[in-house]
C-alpha cells in the first residue's frame, strides 16, 4: 500500500487511503439493573437518578463474564455485518479501562478468538474517550499502509470498579461492548466515505477529577472509582463542543452538514447541553444512555451500532463522534458512513 501524504487547507494530513466503516456490532450482558432495584440497596430513587442523569437502567456483567467476552461478541457481530472473516483482520485496537488482566492486553484475547494468527493487537487506555483514541490509531495505521482491515472496539465491565455504596457514581455506569470494522479503500471523489479526520487532546492537570483509588503499581488493586461531578460536567460541555467544531473546521464543514452526532453517553444532561451548544435539533443527537448507562469506552460504538440497526444511520450520512474521559482526555472523529 502506498501511503503518500497530502494536506487539506485546514492542515489535516491525509493520504490516498481512507478507512471505510464496513460494519458495526454490539454486545450487552443479559442482566438489567433498574433504578428501582438500585434504590433497594443505596439511598436513591428512580426519580432522583432519572432527573439528574436520564438513566433508567444499565447492564451488569455476570460472574465470570469478562471484558474480553463482550469485546469478542461485539467484534464477531461487526464482522458478520461486514461480511469479513476473522482471519482476514490484520489489526485489533481495543479501548478499555477494565482489562481482563494487567497483562497481556485484552486485545490479544480477541485476536485469538477471531482466528487471527498474524497482524497486530493492542489496548488503548483513555477511559471514556478510548473509542475515539482507538479509532484514530487504527485510521492512522490504515492511512499509512500498516493495516488493511481493522476491528476497533470499546469494551468495559465498569461494574467491577464501582463503589456500590456511593450513590453519586454507582447509578451512572454499566457494562457492554461495541465494535466497528474498518477497511482500507482508495480515496475517490469529493465526498469519500470513511473516517474523514480524528482529533485528540489531553490535559493531565485534571487527572484527579475522575480516578480510581488503586492501581497495580500504587496499591496492587484495581481500586474504586471517584468523580467530581460538577467539575466534570463543566469541562465536558466545553471540551466536547470544542472537539466537535475542530472536526467540522478541519473538513470545511458546518453543523448544518451533520446528519448525526453520536457523543460519549456520559449522562443525558451533558448530551443535551452539547446539542444545544452546537445549535443542533435534538433529533440529530443519538441518545442511548437511558438504557445503557455510561459504558465508558463502549458508549459510542454501542450507540453507533444501535443507530445503524434501527435505520437512523444510513449510507453517506455524516456522523460526528465527540468524547471526553478521565484524565481529562477528549477528542472527536468525523465519519462519512
Amino acid at each position: 500500500m502506498n501511503g503518500s501524504v497530502d494536506a487539506t487547507p485546514a492542515g489535516y494530513a491525509v493520504t490516498n487511503w481512507i478507512s471505510r466503516v464496513a460494519g458495526c456490532g454490539s454486545a450487552l450482558p443479559e442482566r438489567r439493573l433498574t433504578n428501582q432495584e438500585l434504590a433497594t440497596t443505596v439511598d436513591t430513587s428512580d426519580e432522583w437518578i432519572a432527573q439528574r442523569t436520564g438513566i433508567k437502567e444499565r447492564r451488569i456483567a455476570a460472574q465470570g463474564e469478562n471484558t474480553s467476552d463482550l469485546a469478542i461478541a461485539a467484534s464477531m457481530a461487526a464482522l458478520r455485518q461486514a461480511g469479513i472473516r476473522g482471519p482476514d483482520v490484520d489489526l485489533v485496537v481495543l479501548a478499555t479501562c477494565t482489562p481482563d488482566r494487567t497483562m497481556p492486553a485484552t486485545a490479544v484475547r480477541v485476536q485469538a478468538a477471531l482466528g487471527m494468527t498474524g497482524g497486530i493487537a493492542f489496548d488503548v487506555q483513555a477511559v471514556c474517550s478510548g473509542f475515539v483514541f482507538a479509532l484514530s490509531m487504527a485510521d492512522n495505521m490504515i492511512r499509512l499502509g500498516q493495516a488493511r482491515t481493522a476491528v476497533v472496539i470499546g469494551a468495559e465491565t465498569m461494574s467491577r470498579i464501582i463503589d456500590w455504596n456511593d450513590r453519586n457514581s454507582c447509578v451512572l455506569f454499566g457494562d457492554g461492548a461495541g465494535a466497528v470494522v474498518l477497511r482500507a479503500e482508495r480515496r475517490t471523489g469529493d465526498q469519500p466515505r470513511g473516517v474523514l479526520s480524528t482529533h485528540l487532546h489531553s490535559d493531565g492537570r485534571h487527572q484527579d477529577k475522575i480516578h480510581t483509588d488503586g492501581g497495580t503499581s500504587s496499591t496492587q488493586t484495581a481500586g474504586k472509582m471517584h468523580l467530581e461531578g460538577r467539575e466534570v460536567f463543566l469541562h465536558a460541555v466545553v471540551n466536547l463542543a470544542q472537539a466537535s467544531q475542530e472536526a467540522l473546521t478541519a473538513n470545511g464543514m458546518t453543523k448544518d452538514d451533520l446528519d448525526w452526532v453520536v457523543p460519549h453517553q456520559a449522562n443525558q444532561r451533558i448530551v443535551q447541553t452539547l446539542g444545544e451548544k452546537l445549535q443542533l435539533p435534538k433529533e440529530k443527537v443519538v441518545l442511548t444512555v437511558d438504557h445503557h448507562g455510561n459504558t465508558s469506552a463502549a458508549s459510542i460504538p454501542l450507540a453507533l451500532a444501535e443507530g445503524v440497526a434501527d435505520g437512523r444511520i444510513k449510507e453517506n450520512d455524516l456522523v460526528l463522534t465527540p468524547a471526553m474521559g478521565s484524565g481529562f482526555t477528549w477528542g472527536s472523529a468525523l465519519i462519512r458512513w
